[in-house]
């Protein structure tokens, strides 16, 4: 999508401060971080959120989360972290591609 802010970041139109990138996914770092670490872990195919993911996207689905649990490892995460997808506006997704928060880094609040 053309107007996608994360489709041009994975382009290179936009800059990132990437912390992991292969093939098909790409993480960086959240512009505004609401706890220590956060990552934004991201297909590179544009897929408007979770609720648009296909039965063929399954295995890619599966790697955003493991490439998620991957990071955590790079950041000694190790006493916990959360991973966290919003799915349409009253689920407070404010960009239209499907992306995974990885926060951690201090004890996070219960917000549900």
């Amino acid at each position: 999508m053309s107007n996608c802010i994360f489709c041009k970041i994975v382009n290179g139109e936009l800059p990132s401060e990437n912390v992991y990138q292969d093939e098909e996914i790409i993480a960086f770092k959240d512009i505004k971080p609401q706890a220590s670490v956060h990552v934004l872990v991201i297909p590179k195919k544009h897929i408007d959120s979770a609720d648009a993911l296909e039965q063929e996207d399954a295995g890619l689905a599966g790697r955003l989360i493991l490439t998620a649990a991957k990071i955590a490892g790079q950041f000694n995460l190790g006493n916990g972290y959360r991973i966290v997808t919003n799915i349409g506006e009253d689920g407070g997704q404010a960009v239209e591609h499907l992306h995974f928060h990885l926060l951690g880094g201090e004890k996070l609040k219960d917000s549900f």
